[in-house]
């Protein structure tokens, strides 16, 4: 199984990104995927995950309103599209799954089987 994560980049607070993350290899429709992220100098956190039909979303509280989950089972991908960016947002951000779990969101990194390669997102103030 391969996790690919794109569209990061720079960009100014208030601005928007959409990352986007696209799994090969076997379906992982049947799964839990989220999305984590890991500042300079800080540990991983979770950020947002959703269930294998996308009937269920969870965030960090800090991200809630500002950041959007979601999934396309049948082209095996999954989003995360980023308003109102602040500079407290910048991190390489990582999709991953939970292989374990269909309807479950667990927000411990150690539960998640399967990782992609990260993608930088920069906020400027």
């Amino acid at each position: 199984v391969q996790l690919q994560a794109s569209g990061g980049g720079l960009v100014q607070a208030g601005g928007s990104l959409r990352l986007s993350c696209a799994a090969s290899g076997r379906t992982m429709s049947n799964y839990v995927m989220g999305w984590f992220r890991q500042a300079p100098g800080k540990e991983r956190e979770f950020v947002a995950g959703i269930t294998w039909n996308g009937a269920r979303t969870n965030y960090v509280d800090s991200v809630k309103g500002r950041f959007t989950i979601s999934r396309d089972t049948a082209k095996n991908t999954v989003t995360l599209q980023m308003n109102s960016l602040k500079p407290e947002d910048t991190a390489v951000y990582y999709c991953a799954v939970d292989r374990r779990r269909a309807s479950q969101i667990v927000t411990e990194s150690s539960e998640y089987s399967y990782w992609g390669q990260g993608t930088l997102v920069t906020v400027s103030s």
